[in-house]
């Protein structure tokens, strides 16, 4: 079972459509988390900036304090009167300073400040009042503010060192390497992948079953043109492909046709003056060798008019038919039997079916003495069975039997009294409506002609 899911995985990866979708889930998949990433990246960004403009803000307030009543603010800092300001301690080492935050302060401060800012821990900005978090009412988990250190000189050439505390903000969390976020995407991926894989080679489906179909029978219906232009040109083209091809078949068996009626002169002339033959063992085989000119002619033509059958789609009853052809070869003598059906209808070509199952009749009659039709439905297909009690045919020279003028022992179909064609005949028939026929000898002797439909 693993094996036949393999097998039919490997198919699919080297379709048109397995293709497509790999790429597609893979190229989509790929563009949403670097997508992710991008917006990821834009997330912390912006993160920071918010982060600086506040303490941009708040230095730049109270530099203008500083500016505008230097004293009043020194005593207001030193008592904790402004909130969210205090004097940085001394000794504090700003060992990596934010140089995007000091760029911000130098534009507003001037070049001559030369500020320096960057962020430190909590407990050195605040040391007195964040040694136990048991001082906190009500707040022991809450998470502490964060704390930022500017230093800068001020219009008089004093050095300031101010410590600046805000409420903490969450940094938000990373949702590229989300598990949920992953399948999402891979999952909304494959599916667009399929829908798109299915559309695009649904046309070139189409295509692959209408060639198929043309392999087997002249007589296919056109494909419709739909689809992207591409598409659309290539199904013109097929569908005039065919067109051209059953009209260059038409006019063959046109020209057969009137060779044959052309030929029906001569021979008739020529039947006549061979009963003026006095020898009546020389007119006797000469009528028999005339016989056979006839009958090579008349079936000749029948081979190439059963390769160029034009002919409509209907469902057949098969039970039915196969039941009145047995009747109706009994009511003339002939030793044929109706053993089992298979009921149900079959869409096929009618008349190609019935020549069909009528030279096998034949065949089995003329080479086997007697015949026996049955029907069998298994796995989607249909099995017409025609079977003689004859000598059978060797093996190796079964499929041989269906080659154009190809003769066997006077006791086997196509034998030395034969054209050798009529099997040929009955698979181009089988062929029109998309079956096949094969020979193959009976385990208890005889051989057993097998029309094989797709029901």
């Amino acid at each position: 079972m693993i094996r036949g899911i393999a097998g039919r995985a490997r198919a699919f990866f080297r379709s048109m459509a397995g293709q497509i979708f790999l790429i597609l889930t893979l190229g989509m998949s790929v563009a949403a988390i670097v997508a992710l990433l991008v917006a990821e990246q834009t997330r912390r960004h912006d993160f920071e900036r918010v982060r600086r403009q506040r303490v941009l803000a708040s230095a730049i307030d109270v530099a203008d304090r500083f500016r505008r009543d230097p004293r009043r603010i020194e005593k207001m800092m030193a008592t904790h009167s402004i909130i969210g300001a205090a004097p940085a301690p001394e000794g504090i080492s700003l060992n990596d300073p934010d140089a995007d935050l000091q760029s911000l302060l130098r534009a507003r401060l001037g070049p001559q400040s030369q500020p320096e800012a960057g962020q430190v821990p909590v407990g050195l900005c605040f040391p007195d009042r964040y040694r136990s978090k048991e001082l906190v009412a009500g707040l022991i988990d809450a998470p502490r503010p964060d704390c930022w250190v500017v230093r800068y000189t001020d219009g008089t050439g004093q050095r300031r060192a101010i410590a600046l505390s805000f409420p903490r903000i969450a940094k938000p969390p990373s949702t590229i390497f989300n598990p949920l976020y992953l399948i999402v995407i891979v999952a909304a991926s494959a599916g667009l992948g399929i829908l798109v894989a299915r559309i695009v080679a649904t046309p070139l489906r189409r295509l692959e079953q209408a060639a198929e179909a043309f392999s087997v029978s002249l007589d296919p219906e056109e494909i419709p043109e739909r689809g992207p232009e591409e598409v659309r040109a290539a199904l013109s083209t097929f569908n005039l492909m065919q067109r051209r091809a059953r009209a260059g078949f038409a006019e063959r068996t046109q020209l057969l046709a009137a060779i044959s009626h052309d030929l029906q002169t001569p021979l008739t002339r020529l039947r006549l003056r061979l009963e003026l033959v006095e020898n009546e063992e020389l007119r006797a085989r000469l009528l028999q060798d005339h016989q056979a000119m006839q009958t090579l002619v008349r079936e000749g033509l029948d081979l190439a008019s059963s390769i160029e059958a034009r002919e409509e789609w209907s469902a057949l009853d098969i039970d039915s038919l196969l039941t009145s052809m047995a009747e109706d070869a009994e009511e003339l003598g002939a030793p044929v039997r109706f053993l089992s059906g298979c009921g149900g209808t079959v869409r096929v070509k009618p008349n190609a079916l019935t020549r069909c199952i009528a030279n096998l009749i034949d065949n089995a009659v003329r080479y086997g003495g007697s015949a026996e039709i049955s029907c069998a439905r298994s796995g989607g297909r249909l099995m017409i069975h025609v079977r003689d009690h004859g000598p059978g045919i060797p093996v190796d020279q079964l499929d041989q039997m269906f080659e154009p003028f190809t003769r066997g022992a006077s006791s086997q179909p196509g034998g030395r009294h034969g054209t050798g064609i009529g099997l040929t005949i009955c698979r181009s028939l089988a062929m029109s409506f998309e079956a096949s026929v094969r020979l193959r000898n009976a385990d208890d002797g005889g051989l057993i002609a097998t029309i094989d439909i797709k029901a």
